[in-house]
């Protein structure tokens, strides 16, 4: 596969690995798409010249070192960051400025947060349908049904009249799944969803995010969690300095990465 192939490639030397990438389905358009992006802030460049798609139905897991740009990346994509160079698009459009088509944009392009970002005087059902109510400008009964049946999917139903406040940090972020399902989006965005997390409660968040990969979500996922990026992803994209280092099956990156600095990450992060 040549080097435009939808792993991307930001290094100046493209390495073997820069084709890897299982085939996705030849219907399967990308959901997001850059070409050539660099971000700086101030005289700090994070990102240089990225190239990446992901498709539609494809889980994507973004690995590399802290301040290897992988946040900075997924935030550009729904424009929480503007980019300074390149081009990103969005099921064919590219990303809006401000206004009415940036929230459409953010509302199809949901984000899930390492911070949860709940209201906290709101109630958890309240919570999930004030998207739907505000943006989408849903019926209140459709929105209460949905966000139910929503709780009900993240095994919360019972919390639909708790306030944040009382719920363990992994059931809140299952709540902030839920509301950014909520919208209905095309794509969801997660930044490092599991950070925050106790580690008693990883594990019932990224089950969670398991099962949207298997029912074909279409997923950019920031993460640290080795074992999710093994049993979810469809491709793992390991960045590093800013570039895009290498890209593989997960089987492929984990059994044979095929870059020296990608078998030196994970020789630090799977020793123990």
């Amino acid at each position: 596969m040549a080097s435009s192939s939808p792993s991307g490639v930001a290094s100046p030397s493209p390495s073997p690995a820069d084709a890897a990438g299982p085939p996705a389905p030849d219907t399967a358009e990308p959901v997001i798409h850059l070409r050539g992006v660099g971000k700086s802030f101030g005289a700090h460049q994070v990102l240089y010249d990225i190239d990446l798609d992901v498709r539609g139905g494809e889980t994507v897991v973004l690995l590399g070192p802290s301040g290897s740009g992988k946040t900075t990346l997924c935030r550009c994509v729904n424009r929480l960051e503007t980019i300074d160079s390149g081009t990103i698009t969005v099921n064919g459009s590219p990303l809006p400025e401000e206004g009415k088509e940036l929230a459409r944009l953010r509302a199809d392009v949901g984000m899930v947060f390492q911070s949860f970002n709940l209201f906290a005087h709101r109630t958890v059902l309240d919570n999930v349908t004030l998207g739907p109510l505000k943006v989408r400008r849903m019926p209140r009964s459709a929105a209460e049904d949905r966000a139910r049946a929503l709780l009900e999917r993240v095994g919360l139903a019972d919390k639909a009249g708790a306030r944040p406040a009382e719920l363990s940090g992994g059931q809140q972020q299952r709540v902030a799944i839920a509301r950014a399902l909520a919208m209905e989006p095309k794509a969801l965005l997660f930044d490092e969803p599991t950070s925050a997390l106790d580690p008693e409660m990883i594990n019932e968040v990224l089950d969670v995010m398991v099962d949207l990969a298997d029912e074909g979500m279409t997923m950019l996922v920031v993460t640290h969690e080795m074992g999710f990026a093994r049993r979810a992803a469809d491709r793992v994209v390991f960045m590093d300095g800013g570039r895009i280092v290498e890209s593989a099956p997960p089987e492929r990156f984990f059994g044979h990465p095929e870059t020296g600095r990608a078998a030196e990450f994970l020789s630090k992060v799977l020793q123990h």
